[in-house]
């Protein structure tokens, strides 16, 4: 489900901090970490950068993204000159690198050396006699390209300290009901390019969090909103909070 909600809202990052109490345990860090990640690499290279492993072994059932850049063709005269895919490099020689692009032949990249299993971003330059392109950042890519996952053994005040963002909203039932908020919220947003929205953990709200780190939720997020005014369940799940929270501030973006 946050997968699905990261690339429907066009989420870049994903960053998993840690909850002041269980900062020393790892094992969910891990599990989440590679299933958003598996989740996130184009299908045709999971077999390049995932090895078998015990965390992996449902990930059949996982629902795929279907973004622009999970395509589902996998042959050269479907592809057209300028288009750009997600690759894995494979080998290198004289000529330059060859990198798995998900066609029958690999891309050549000339004149240039990668580290083998490398994840590269290719911009497709030549389909004729041989399949060449080169590699480009991905900010290049004007379309919505996937998110990253950022694992981190800090807490969340560490964490808001460390990034540096011109924007930080938290959720949380306590927090003041969006509607009430959503004017000033949208002047802030206008003048925002990098966008921070926080979750709190499945067993605590943002305010008990930040609580434990002796802090004030108040005074390290611009804003606490309450995406969820009319509440007829106890407790509203991360996973549930994430789109509804992503859904609301998307027409902000509108």
């Amino acid at each position: 489900m946050i997968g699905r909600s990261a690339a429907i809202f066009s989420v870049d990052e994903i960053i998993i901090y840690q909850d002041l109490q269980k900062q020393k345990q790892t094992k969910d860090t891990n599990l989440i970490t590679s299933i958003l990640s598996y989740m996130e690499t184009p299908q045709y290279l999971r077999k390049h950068l995932f090895k078998i492993r015990p965390e992996l072994r449902f990930v059949g059932v996982l629902p795929p993204l279907r973004t622009v850049h999970h395509p589902l063709s996998s042959h050269v005269k479907d592809l057209v000159v300028g288009e750009f895919r997600e690759g894995v490099v494979m080998s290198s020689n004289k000529k330059g690198t060859f990198v798995d692009v998900g066609m029958e032949d690999y891309a050549l990249i000339r004149n240039k050396t990668l580290p083998v299993n490398a994840r590269v971003t290719v911009k497709i330059k030549r389909l004729k006699k041989t399949l060449e392109g080169y590699t480009v950042t991905r900010d290049r890519v004007r379309k919505y390209w996937g998110y990253f996952v950022t694992p981190t053994e800090l807490t969340l005040g560490k964490v808001l300290r460390k990034y540096s963002f011109d924007l930080t909203i938290a959720t949380s039932k306590y927090g003041k009901p969006f509607l009430e908020a959503s004017k000033s919220l949208a002047k802030r947003w206008k003048t925002s390019a990098k966008i921070l929205v926080v979750f709190g953990a499945p067993m605590r709200g943002l305010y008990e969090v930040a609580k434990q780190e002796k802090l004030s939720l108040d005074n390290i997020a611009d804003f606490v909103v309450n995406t969820f005014p009319v509440q007829e369940v106890e407790t509203v799940r991360t996973e549930e909070a994430i789109p509804v929270a992503l859904g609301i501030l998307r027409m902000f973006t509108g």
